[in-house]
């Protein structure tokens, strides 16, 4: 699979993402079939992985570092990158981006994962009561410290995003969002012209809707499903690699969760697949 600069100022990623973040729900998730899935993966030239944002080491993690030991692959190979910034307390979920949050967290992870530093810190969310300075300076911290090569955000809107990029001196690398065929905001409500703007792509969750595009019985899907099977049916692939196709021609990084082998390979082979500028508009004005 083709590795992209995910900005201007790296790191070099694979054109899609793997994620471990519905591995703890799954409850027909097996070693055996967890060590298969990281092997597929690296097969098809994935080098990019989603940790989550688990602070304490989940049996998804140990068996990926253990796979991946076993397959030879060194820490410097692959791309690894995870979320803080939401804290969990009494039933309660809400952002924390104080310096002393996101430093325990980032070390709390670090340590249970036995790694040194990680290649993405992705702020989740932008606190609305801690300073901006303070949320800046300790973004910066990371990266100099070497505790994470780069820094990100995760669904943040457009003003937040800029809001937070004038308080930094270095580069906010990639926007971790959530953008589908049933779900294309970000392209009309300016997330994905300011990260242009910013030389850089985002890394979108929910590249087939959790599954609606394929089975989902709303008007809205139905309709998207009817002309991804016509263009599909031209092309000789499946809707599946279409949709994801869609995504990757916006510039955008699809990140793929599922234990299905075979979507796993839809999703690298969607990598390969060029629609016409007739196709892809064609698609656009069923969805807008």
């Amino acid at each position: 699979m083709e590795k992209i600069y995910l900005s201007d100022s790296g790191p070099k990623v694979s054109k899609a993402i793997y994620s471990f973040w519905r591995w703890e729900h799954e409850s027909g998730l097996t070693d055996e079939l967890a060590e298969n899935v990281i092997d597929e993966c690296i097969k098809l030239g994935i080098n990019t992985f989603d940790l989550g944002n688990y602070e304490v080491s989940s049996n998804s993690q140990k068996i990926f570092f253990n796979e991946i030991k076993k397959l030879g692959i060194k820490r410097e190979e692959v791309v690894l990158f995870a979320k803080f910034g939401l804290h969990e307390s009494n039933g309660l979920t809400y952002f924390n981006n104080s310096r002393s949050f996101l430093l325990q967290s980032l070390d709390k992870f670090l340590a249970a994962q036995n790694l040194e530093y990680i290649d993405i810190f992705l702020l989740e969310g932008l606190d609305y009561i801690t300073d901006l300075e303070e949320i800046a300076s300790t973004l910066e911290y990371i990266v100099h410290t070497g505790k994470a090569k780069h820094i990100g955000i995760a669904n943040l809107n457009t003003s937040q995003h800029k809001l937070l990029s004038k308080f930094l001196n270095i580069p906010i690398v990639t926007s971790h969002l959530e953008l589908n065929l049933l779900k294309p905001d970000a392209i009309f409500d300016g997330r994905l012209d300011f990260m242009k703007e910013m030389y850089s792509k985002p890394l979108v969750w929910a590249p087939l809707a959790g599954g609606e595009i394929l089975n989902g019985g709303s008007e809205k899907a139905i309709k998207v499903r009817k002309i991804l099977n016509e263009i599909s049916q031209q092309q000789n692939i499946n809707i599946e690699q279409l949709a994801v196709a869609w995504l990757i021609q916006l510039g955008a990084l699809p990140i793929i969760g599922s234990l299905n082998l075979d979507r796993i390979k839809n999703a690298a082979e969607a990598t390969k697949v060029k629609m016409s500028h007739e196709d892809w508009y064609k698609v656009l004005s069923v969805v807008h």
